[in-house]
């Protein structure tokens, strides 16, 4: 008796030129058994269970890893999904079998066949799949058919060589159209060429938040690796940390960023030794183009970091001058310790606080004294010292820190002037201590030339540029800094003073109000937007602003100064003698630069001025 179709279940699955065989776990092309791990093969058979329909991560999670299993799920996933494809010759970017649903999960689209060797064993006769048929008999035993009219038999024969006939042509046609529409796929992916890049903050898996500092600092050397290739554009450490924890889509970044590749990663570090997962995604094909783990020694932590991003730049096939060869190349050993204390520094540094800017030059001592030949650390500590002396922070006189500064500046290039970190940490004290215009400017365009992606040295040179009066170039710059690094607070900012300074008042101001909007708390903006209001007449605009700024902070210089300018501007004398008085005080109890005793001067002049019936209208604002 033959055995119905539904009383046992398949044990070979078949699509196009492929079978799985579900009993002996093996993976078939027209017979040939190919390799396949044994995670791979059970993420095929779940995708084979649900044809056609979406199979979430979270299932997939579920069902190919056990509860508690320590693993990147993301990355492994990812990783055995790419090695699958590359099994099945198949494309994330223009798929034939395995659709890829961004964030969410696959789905299995080409048709499935299901063949069940009893019934072909137990009778040859049955049809297996009628739909399937002119793939599935070829492969089937040929029907032995004893019909009692002898006549019969050439008809059936005919009728199951026409089939035949049918079915290899039918065949031929499929191979040919997935070969056509492989190459459309391969030619797809060479003429995307990407040429800009984000690194997305890596996650840390150490589970203890005092290491986040270690994975922070580790997405900044990644950046700080890849920004060395000449021909890519990549964005800043200050807005890719912006996506900190972020549950934002990669498409919404890159679109947000205009990027056209994004790589997300982990960090985990366990005693002295290291491990970093990373994978590298084309964002406009979700086409996940690599992923691998590194391991090492923290005193290796660089070359790891090297040997990370010499991978994606080989997958990105992007082209590399002998210049950008050499950086990749280029790696020295590092006091783990020193390491330490230099990731350290740079996150203080970055909170741009005066006591983070005191922490910060804290570990970056501490490094340089782990590593005397540690220039990173040495230029972290001119910046510091530049910071805490320009007029605008005012806490230490820059007679005191800047032979700090240069002293440090100078270390930095000496020890590898191959950095553009090195190279705009002397040329920002040229600029500003030396008064030294045209060593500044060769210093600051070599540190471009050497990293294009470094924002800090198109800012500064922005800010050179204007000192100048190049007043175009510097907006240039200005606005190429802020294109490498769109979610700073420190470009944007920059962008809306120089704006200021050129006297684009009306753009200054929108470009200010929108920094506001990114964080109404940030200072700066504040004074140079109420600065920029009194430019053009609205005093009562400009008052407002800078009392918004007095309230964050009423004992700031800056505040101080340009509220009793615009108090003065406006005609209301007694204010404006009410500031005088107030940063005079001030001076005897600490330290005011006299950049701001001297304004002053300025702003009782106009008192002056307005008690004998000048409206002082025409004072021009400080410029901080």
């Amino acid at each position: 008796m033959s055995s119905s179709p539904t009383e046992s279940p398949a044990k070979v699955v078949r699509f196009g030129l492929f079978e799985v065989d579900l009993e002996s776990n093996e993976l078939r092309k027209k017979g040939l058994r190919l390799k396949l791990q044994d995670q791979q093969l059970n993420l095929l058979k779940i995708l084979l269970e649900h044809p056609g329909t979406l199979v979430t991560r979270d299932e997939l999670r579920h069902r190919l890893w056990k509860p508690g299993t320590f693993v990147e799920f993301d990355h492994s996933l990812n990783t055995a999904m790419m090695r699958l494809r590359e099994v099945l010759g198949d494309s994330s970017d223009n798929p034939m079998l395995i659709e890829t649903v961004p964030r969410r999960g696959y789905r299995f689209i080409a048709p499935v066949h299901d063949l069940k060797k009893e019934q072909v064993t137990q009778n040859p006769l049955t049809s297996i799949d009628t739909e399937g048929e002119d793939e599935l008999n070829l492969a089937a035993p040929v029907p032995q058919h004893h019909s009692s009219d002898p006549a019969s038999m050439p008809q059936n024969r005919q009728v199951s060589l026409s089939r035949a006939v049918l079915a290899g042509l039918a065949l031929i046609l499929f191979i040919v159209i997935a070969f056509l529409l492989f190459r459309k796929s391969l030619a797809s992916s060479e003429t995307k060429q990407i040429s800009s890049i984000a690194v997305l903050p890596m996650e840390n898996l150490s589970g203890d938040s005092n290491q986040e500092y270690f994975a922070d600092g580790m997405t900044d050397e990644l950046i700080a690796s890849l920004a060395r290739v000449s021909s890519l554009r990549v964005i800043s450490r200050t807005t890719a940390m912006e996506y900190k924890g972020t549950h934002e889509s990669l498409e919404k970044i890159a679109h947000d960023l205009h990027v056209d590749a994004v790589v997300e990663g982990t960090v985990l570090r366990s005693g002295d030794r290291v491990r970093i997962t990373a994978e590298l995604v084309q964002v406009s094909t979700d086409r996940h183009l690599w992923a691998d783990t590194y391991e090492s020694p923290m005193g290796d932590i660089l070359v790891l970091q090297n040997q990370v991003a010499a991978a994606i730049v080989s997958q990105i096939r992007i082209k590399l001058t002998p210049q950008d060869k050499e950086s990749l190349a280029a790696t020295r050993p590092i006091n783990a310790g020193a390491f330490e204390d230099y990731l350290k520094g740079r996150y203080y540094w970055g909170k741009r606080s005066e006591d983070g800017l005191d922490k910060a030059i804290h570990y970056f001592q501490s490094a340089t004294e782990k590593d005397p030949t540690y220039a990173l650390a040495y230029a972290g500590l001119a910046d510091c010292y530049g910071i805490l002396g320009a007029a605008i922070v005012g806490t230490i006189p820059t007679s005191e820190v800047a032979p700090k500064a240069e002293a440090a500046a100078k270390r930095a290039v000496e020890l590898d002037p191959s950095l553009a970190e090195t190279q705009t940490a002397l040329a920002t004290v040229q600029f500003n201590d030396d008064w030294n215009w045209k060593a500044a400017e060769t210093g600051f365009r070599h540190a471009i030339q050497l990293n294009p992606s470094y924002a800090t040295a198109h800012q500064r040179y922005s800010l050179y540029l204007i000192a100048m009066g190049r007043t175009e170039e510097s907006l240039v710059e200005m606005n190429r800094a802020r294109s490498l690094d769109p979610l700073s607070l420190s470009m944007n900012f920059s962008l809306g003073w120089r704006l200021y300074m050129a006297r684009q008042y009306d753009q200054a101001i929108s470009q200010l109000l929108n920094t506001i909007e990114m964080d109404p708390s940030y200072l700066l903006a504040h004074i140079v937007l109420g600065q920029c209001y009194e430019q053009e007449g609205k005093y009562s605009e400009a008052i407002t602003e800078l009392q918004k700024a007095a309230a964050m902070s009423p004992d700031r210089p800056p505040v101080l100064a340009a509220l009793g300018h615009a108090y003065a501007a406006a005609g209301k004398r007694a204010e404006a003698l009410q500031m005088l008085d107030q940063l005079k005080s001030l001076s005897t109890r600490r330290y005011v630069s006299p950049f701001y005793l001297a304004f002053c001067t300025s702003v009782s002049a106009t008192v002056n001025k307005l008690s004998h019936g000048s409206d002082g209208a025409t004072m021009t604002a400080p410029t901080i």
